[in-house]
This record gives structure tokens, C-alpha cells and sequence, in this order.
């Protein structure tokens, strides 16, 4: 029997299921009227009300193994939420999902840590804590918004907020404890319509960078300059901001009396930490701007930002 293919290869167009399905609802609601959304409705009600009978019974088939088996995967995952069959609580679906995004974060030298998940009467909130550079680099917006945020949201549809929890940076005293009981919170809520939204891009060819390369990319429309330093791939906007100029033909080198990577801006000369976010090193001034780079469906990714486009009234 010939070998099946790989089911991953095609997440990404199951992924995107629900907005064609959604198109298609508008599209038979605009030629047929109201009536003939309300049939296309109640049809689709009754396939998914009998797909989802069937996992059930197959969730009751299946011994532990097989069922975690299945709830790893992200497709299945997605249509047991759906029908409120997942295997794992709220917070246990939140750690894996930032389980997943944990070696972006280590690739820029910080971490995270899920305090709790609480329930409210809008959907339930996420509370973290950044550790390392994460909790005071210029890119833990990025990180957050981008990373942390796509893999929270995907992962538990019933969290509404996510809640960054700043530490203090010198307890007052020995023993006092790490959270201040009037801690500063940086919410970052669901988009708007209106608001800047993520679009994630599949980047595969970034993963050709040998180590010590640097390469200039155009991916969204958006100019990208990445490198590889040792076995970790790392993603900016192509804009140094000493300059204003493009970073094009820029090198990585060695900081003097360190092994840490630096890109220099080959027409200002300005410095920058290719590791931990961008950060301006000696002299230079500002940041980069960092981009998201993960796996995602099983293929390199990196998020970019769209701005909204405005409709005339």
C-alpha cells in the first residue's frame, strides 16, 4: 500500500477553513437572501453536530495514549475546543502553548512564566510574568503581541486578555515579595477592527542562512534582515535607526573581548546586539526592530504588521 502523505504538510490550508466557510455564508446570504443563510446555516449545524457525535465516540474509544495523541495535534485540537471536547483544562492548554514559543523567547535571552488563568463574565485572562531581557527589551511588545498572543489565543479561544505582571527591580527588602500588590499591568486586548493586525508568513527560505550569514528578504511587503547565529535564526526590520537608512550589506562581527554577535550598519557604523532584541551596544543609540520567527504548522514563520485600511464613511 502505497505510503500516506504527511497530514502537517497541508495545516496551514485547514487553518484557514473557517474563514472560507465564513465567505462562503456571506456569499449565500447576499444571493439568496435571508432565507437561504438561514437553510445554509442549519445544514452546516447538522454536519458539525454529527462530526462532532463521532469524536466523541471516538474519544471514548481511544485509550490515554491515543487521545493525547490527538489533542496534539493542532488541527483535531482546534475542532475539540469546538465542541468543547479537549482533553486539557484552560491553563494546561496555555503552558504547552508557551511551551511552543519558549525557544523564541530563549533565542533573545528571556523566558516566560504562566502565574494563572482566571475566569471572568467577558472570557477568561492569561496572567504572565517576563523573565530575562524579555521583561525590559525593546522587543517584549513584539514578543507579546505577536508570539505570545497568536499561540495563547490559538490554544485556549476562551482567553480574552493577556496580562503582562511587571516585577519590581529591586525589592525593597529581603523577602518582599517579587509581585508589588499594586503591580503595573500591560494589557494587551483582542484587536479592533480597526487596530494594526498580525499576518504570519511562511518563510522557509530564511532557513537556508548558514552560520555567520546575514540576508536581506522582502516578506508582506515589509524589508527583513536576517542571520543565523550558531543554530538560532534571528529576524529584523530592515531599518537602522541611527540612520534612517537600510541595514543592506550589513555584517555580523564579534564585540571586542566577546563572543556576542554584533550586526553593524555598513553606513552609519552603528552597533547592535544580533541576539538579544536589537539592543543598541556602546555608542548607538535606539534598537532594531525585531520580528517573530517561529514554527508554525510545521514550517518557518515570521510575523510582520499590517496597518488598518481606512474606509471612507
Amino acid at each position: 500500500m502505497a505510503g500516506r502523505a504527511d497530514p502537517s504538510a497541508e495545516d496551514g490550508r485547514w487553518r484557514a477553513a473557517g474563514d472560507r466557510i465564513q465567505a462562503l455564508f456571506d456569499a449565500a446570504g447576499g444571493m439568496g437572501g435571508t432565507r437561504a443563510r438561514e437553510r445554509a446555516e442549519a445544514l452546516v449545524g447538522e454536519v458539525v453536530g454529527l462530526y462532532g457525535e463521532a469524536l466523541h465516540r471516538m474519544l471514548a474509544m481511544a485509550d490515554d495514549a491515543q487521545v493525547e495523541r490527538l489533542a496534539q495535534d493542532d488541527l483535531v485540537a482546534s475542532l475539540l475546543l469546538v465542541h468543547g471536547l479537549h482533553p486539557h483544562d484552560v491553563h494546561r492548554r496555555v503552558s504547552d502553548a508557551l511551551e511552543r514559543v519558549r525557544p523564541y523567547l530563549g533565542s533573545h535571552g528571556g523566558d516566560v512564566e504562566l502565574l494563572e488563568v482566571v475566569a471572568g463574565p467577558q472570557g477568561s485572562t492569561a496572567r504572565l510574568r517576563f523573565a530575562g531581557s524579555c521583561q525590559s527589551c525593546p522587543s517584549s511588545a513584539v514578543t507579546l503581541e505577536f508570539a505570545v498572543e497568536d499561540a495563547v489565543r490559538a490554544a485556549a479561544p476562551e482567553v480574552t486578555t493577556v496580562e503582562v505582571v511587571t516585577e519590581q527591580a529591586e525589592p525593597a527588602e529581603p523577602g518582599a515579595p517579587v509581585i508589588p500588590a499594586d503591580s503595573l499591568l500591560d494589557q494587551v486586548r483582542a484587536r479592533g477592527a480597526a487596530a494594526v493586525r498580525t499576518v504570519w508568513h511562511a518563510v522557509p527560505e530564511l532557513g537556508d542562512l548558514t552560520p555567520g550569514e546575514v540576508g536581506g528578504f522582502e516578506v508582506g511587503g515589509t524589508g527583513v534582515l536576517a542571520c543565523r547565529v550558531g543554530d538560532s535564526l534571528y529576524a529584523y526590520r530592515d531599518h537602522c535607526p541611527s540612520c534612517g537608512d537600510s541595514l543592506s550589506g550589513a555584517a555580523l562581527h564579534r564585540a571586542a573581548g566577546s563572543r556576542d554577535a554584533v550586526l553593524r550598519c555598513p553606513r552609519c557604523h552603528a552597533h547592535y546586539d544580533a541576539v538579544h532584541a536589537g539592543a543598541g551596544l556602546g555608542d548607538t543609540f535606539g534598537h532594531l526592530d525585531p520580528l517573530p520567527l517561529l514554527i508554525r504548522d510545521g514550517v518557518l514563520s515570521l510575523a510582520v504588521d499590517v496597518e488598518p485600511t481606512e474606509v471612507s464613511a
